[in-house]
């Protein structure tokens, strides 16, 4: 208590000093209109300034809750998509996870029911390798999350592979960068509509190959390249590339082999989704007991 006595009687013309200082403040903003609107001005732009400041901060620490409902978004608008739906004409009642479709006249008739073929499910990617022969990427999404093998995969941009194993929480992609005849992805160009199959080289991981396209197809640099809808892994229309360059190949070839620059960035992939496609068992029982038939 002595020493702190002695400390303000040492510093009492300096805090005196500061108390008259601030009174002489006070009185002058409170009665100079030029003043208080100088000073309130300046203080609010301070303020702003350090608001501005804390907000990136807390942002910065918040970004990993905002991708996750980002992600959650887009998984949600994927399924509401009317391309994750198959237009078929029934009149055998309400099915499960149907969109019906009615008639514009008074009557307001069933005429039909949209199935729902495709289903998307979000998944955080965990590992992914770019620079060896075949590639793979691990993803935190397994068999509890309804995640099979062989189910398509994609990101925000375009396609990125197919599921080739599963465990309880994990799953391994096959990288669409694989030199692997397993992985080849039906395409069509947006515009003309020819068909043909996208390849990996191996050289580049931002570039791949489509090939078997006829020559009879007008190309141009930038074009979309997008998948076909003939695979059951993929719905039509995904984005696959972009037209980087022709090979016309030698004279005999009666098809292009056209150089993409990859939709996805194989280089900051963070987060996929994974397509399963609800009436592929169906389509695929079929398809295998008309060919046991032909054979």
């Amino acid at each position: 208590m002595r020493n702190l006595i002695i400390f303000f009687r040492r510093y009492f013309n300096f805090f005196l000093f500061v108390l008259l200082e601030v009174i002489c403040l006070v009185l002058v903003f409170q009665h100079n209109n030029f003043q208080r609107t100088a000073y309130l001005s300046s203080a609010n732009d301070i303020s702003g300034k350090l608001y501005d400041k804390y907000n990136n901060v807390q942002y910065y620490f918040h970004l990993k809750s905002t991708n996750d409902s980002l992600v959650n978004e887009n998984m949600r608008l994927h399924n509401a998509l009317r391309s994750s739906y198959d237009s078929m004409i029934t009149t055998n009642g309400i099915k499960v996870d149907t969109v019906r479709q009615y008639s514009d006249d008074t009557a307001h008739k069933v005429i039909g029911t949209q199935i729902r073929r495709y289903e998307y499910f979000s998944a955080k990617v965990i590992n992914n390798s770019i620079n060896k022969p075949v590639n793979y990427i691990t993803i935190h999404r397994g068999s509890l999350q309804g995640i099979r093998p062989n189910m398509g995969v994609i990101s925000s941009s375009g396609v990125v592979g197919v599921v080739r194993s599963v465990s309880d929480n994990y799953a391994v992609v096959l990288s669409m960068l694989s030199k692997s005849n397993s992985v080849s992805i039906s395409a069509r160009l947006g515009q003309g509509k020819e068909m043909g199959s996208v390849h990996w080289d191996g050289e580049d991981a931002g570039y791949a190959l489509l090939k078997d396209v006829p020559k009879s197809a007008k190309i141009h640099k930038g074009d979309t390249v997008v998948t076909s809808g003939f695979s059951a892994l993929f719905p039509e229309n995904i984005p696959i590339g972009y037209v980087e360059s022709i090979a016309i190949g030698d004279k005999a070839s009666t098809s292009f082999t056209i150089r993409l620059k990859l939709a996805t960035n194989f280089f900051n992939l963070q987060y996929v989704y994974v397509i399963e496609n609800l009436l592929k068992d169906e389509q695929q029982r079929l398809e295998d007991s008309t060919y046991k038939l032909i054979k």
